[in-house]
């Protein structure tokens, strides 16, 4: 019988070389983002392609880090493992200065606080780390 210490991890990101250039910015403290050569859309989570025109003319961009809150829930029960022991928590999708929505956690911020339109900035956390986005 297994118990909570081997039972599976849902919250580790799977790094492969094509997303390896993303995780290694992120532990530095950096986020990027995709933008295509020939529409000039941005996008995020990082693709080969632009799921915009489809043209594989993309490269990795710096994002400087602002955002604004399009929504959000809070968690109050998440039975996977880790999940159980970071309830609450805020679930949310941000939009980039950049123009791409993101979906990350939402921490530092009072209950109550949260609105639509509200400005954030990223922040990194964790082992791995990852980016996630804090009151500006």
């Amino acid at each position: 019988m297994s118990g909570p210490a081997d039972a599976p991890r849902f919250d580790l990101p799977e790094a492969d070389a094509f997303t390896r250039p993303y995780w290694d910015a992120v532990a530095e403290g950096r986020l990027l983002i995709r933008r295509c050569g020939d529409c000039g859309a941005a996008h995020h989570y990082p693709r080969e392609f632009c799921p915009r025109c489809w043209s594989e003319n993309v490269t990795w961009e710096r994002a400087g880090g602002r955002a604004a809150l399009y929504t959000w829930s809070v968690v109050h029960r998440n039975d996977l493992p880790p999940f159980p022991d970071r309830v609450p928590y805020v679930a949310a999708v941000v939009d980039l200065v950049e123009g791409p929505r993101m979906m990350t956690e939402v921490v530092d911020a009072e209950d109550g606080l949260l609105r639509v339109g509200m400005e954030l900035e990223v922040a990194f956390r964790g082992d791995p780390v990852v980016p996630v986005f804090r009151p500006a």
